[in-house]
C-alpha cells in the first residue's frame, strides 16, 4: 500500500479538529413542529455529518430505513405522517448506534415506547456520552499515531504508517463491537443464570 504520510497526518489533524468541535444537537434545538419524511432525512444528514466528503456515497439514513424502524417498533409511529422531536432524537441515537449494534440489540437498549420525558433524559445522556467518546477517541488516535506525527510518545499500540493504523483501527472496532454485544447479552441475567464468570488459566 502506498500512502503519503503528510497527507494522512494532515487529514488526521483536520478530522481531529472537526470531531473536537462536533456536537449532537441539544434536545431543545431539535425541531418539534412536525416534519415530513424527506425533511427528516435531510435534517439527519446534517446532524450526522461525521463523514468526510469522499465517503458520503452511503446515506446515513433513508426513508426506507425509517419506515423499517417504525414497522419493527424501534421508533414510535409518526403522527399524521409527521415526525417530531421525540422521533428525531430516537433516529439520531439509532443511526449512531446501528454502526456497531444489531437492530435487535437496539430494541433492547432503546425501546420504541418510552415516554417523551424518558426519551429526553436518554437523549441528553446519549449526547453527553457521544461528546466524551469523541474526545476519548481523538486522544487514542493521537497516541496511536504519535510516531506518524513525529512525536516522542510511545504506547503499546504505536503505529509507524497508515496500513498499520488501518489494521489497528479495524481490529479495535471488532473488539469494541464484540464488547458492546457481549454486554447487551447480559441484560436481564444474574450470576445464577448468566453463565460462568470463572477466569480460565
Amino acid at each position: 500500500m502506498n500512502f503519503d504520510n503528510d497527507l494522512v497526518v494532515g487529514k488526521l489533524r483536520r478530522w481531529e479538529k472537526f470531531l473536537a468541535a462536533y456536537r449532537l444537537p441539544e434536545w431543545d434545538a431539535i425541531p418539534d413542529f412536525g416534519l415530513y419524511m424527506e425533511q427528516v432525512v435531510q435534517l439527519l444528514k446534517q446532524y450526522l455529518d461525521y463523514l468526510p466528503p469522499e465517503l458520503r456515497q452511503t446515506e446515513p439514513i433513508t426513508a426506507a430505513a425509517i419506515n423499517n424502524y417504525v414497522r419493527t417498533k424501534l421508533l414510535p409511529e409518526p403522527r399524521k405522517k409527521r415526525y417530531y422531536r421525540i422521533h428525531i432524537a430516537y433516529l439520531i441515537m439509532i443511526c449512531t448506534l446501528k454502526q456497531s449494534l444489531r437492530l435487535s440489540m437496539l430494541q433492547t437498549l432503546l425501546p420504541g415506547d418510552l415516554a417523551e420525558e424518558d426519551v429526553k433524559k436518554a437523549y441528553a445522556a446519549f449526547a453527553l456520552r457521544h461528546q466524551r467518546c469523541a474526545k476519548y477517541f481523538i486522544e487514542q488516535v493521537r497516541l496511536t499515531a504519535a510516531a506518524m506525527f513525529d512525536r516522542e510518545v510511545t504506547t503499546e499500540l504505536n503505529v509507524r504508517d497508515t496500513p498499520e493504523m488501518i489494521v489497528s483501527a479495524a481490529i479495535l472496532s471488532g473488539f469494541t463491537n464484540l464488547f458492546a454485544e457481549k454486554l447487551m447479552l447480559l441484560e436481564g441475567k444474574t450470576l445464577a443464570d448468566g453463565g460462568s464468570i470463572e477466569v480460565q488459566k
